[in-house]
């Protein structure tokens, strides 16, 4: 029997939230086609988002070594965003806070375990001799 690894087990998360993402951005397009006048651009840019996002994770998934600050860009958006639907819910006309903070939230806590666990080694520090 194989072990998974902790790298590996950080790699299949990714892989889960780039899949998860794709379907987002699939199933964004109905929403899409629905949406009328100011919506629909909104509707749109956010469907982009999902692809955007489910091709982020799945190139870390693929190379979890890709730069610190693709990383530091995905984990702080999830972040921000969650966040901002924090801060957003106490104002009762803004739907769908709870769904971010939901989705967001836990995105924002799979990757930081993710990133743990694939690059969860010290970083080096360069000899200042």
């Amino acid at each position: 029997m194989k072990v998974l690894t902790p790298a590996a087990f950080g790699r299949a998360i990714l892989w889960a939230c780039a899949a998860a993402a794709a379907a987002a951005a699939i199933s964004s397009i109905s929403v899409v086609l629905e949406a009328d006048g100011p919506t629909k651009l909104v509707e749109t840019w956010r469907g982009y988002g999902y692809a955007a996002f489910a091709a982020l994770f799945a190139v870390l998934a693929h190379r979890p070594d890709t730069s610190l600050g693709v990383w530091a860009a995905v984990i702080l958006n999830k972040i921000a965003l969650t966040v901002t639907a924090v801060v957003y819910r106490s104002e009762a006309s803004i739907a769908g806070t709870d769904t971010v903070i939901a989705w967001d939230g836990a995105l924002s806590v799979l990757l930081i375990i993710a990133f743990v666990l694939t690059r969860g080694r010290a970083p080096r520090v360069a000899a200042t001799r």
